[in-house]
């Protein structure tokens, strides 16, 4: 199960763990199958750290899950941070999911088991590496006005939901 996020920056294809975390991934490809996610900019973007979107106000405080309100985390013990590329829901406390996610830029130990892993990069490094580059505001890691990046479009290579 793979997608393709096309940002304004390049494209970075994503495995997504559908098995593992089937309501995490299925409410993902809802959300990118009706195009919830374009537009959307990389609102919070934190070097050596994470790269976070998702939130069609672009304000890191919106959006909503395909149910209309947050679900519950499906947080495994065998996906962990453990490597540069992790893609999991950002959130504001336990069971708190919603639209939000983040890539990580390097291993996050401290995240483990507080935020569902759902996914990783495997190809568009180049891509994550120019986000990574990105200027933001030191004080709120909010990109430069003028210099954001945003999710362009999603390409859903196949959908095991669909029927």
């Amino acid at each position: 199960m793979s997608v393709t996020l096309h940002t304004s920056v390049g494209d970075i294809k994503l495995e997504l763990f559908a098995e593992a975390c089937p309501k995490t991934v299925e409410n993902f490809l809802a959300l990118a199958g009706t195009d919830y996610y374009n537009g959307c900019i990389f609102m919070r973007n934190i070097k050596g750290f994470i790269v976070q979107t998702g939130d069609p106000t672009n304000t890191g405080k919106g959006g909503e899950s395909i149910w209309g309100g947050k679900f519950n985390d499906e947080i495994k013990d065998d996906l962990k941070h453990k490597a540069r590329g992790v893609v999991a829901m950002a959130n504001s406390g336990p069971n708190t999911n919603a639209s939000q996610f983040y890539i990580a830029y390097a291993p996050q130990p401290s995240l483990d088991l507080k935020n569902t892993v759902f996914g990783k990069v495997i190809d568009g490094w180049d891509s994550l590496d120019q986000l990574e580059r990105l200027p933001v505001n030191p004080k709120n890691f909010k990109p430069v006005q003028g210099k954001e990046s945003r999710i362009e479009g999603i390409t859903i290579h196949a959908n095991p939901l669909a029927g």
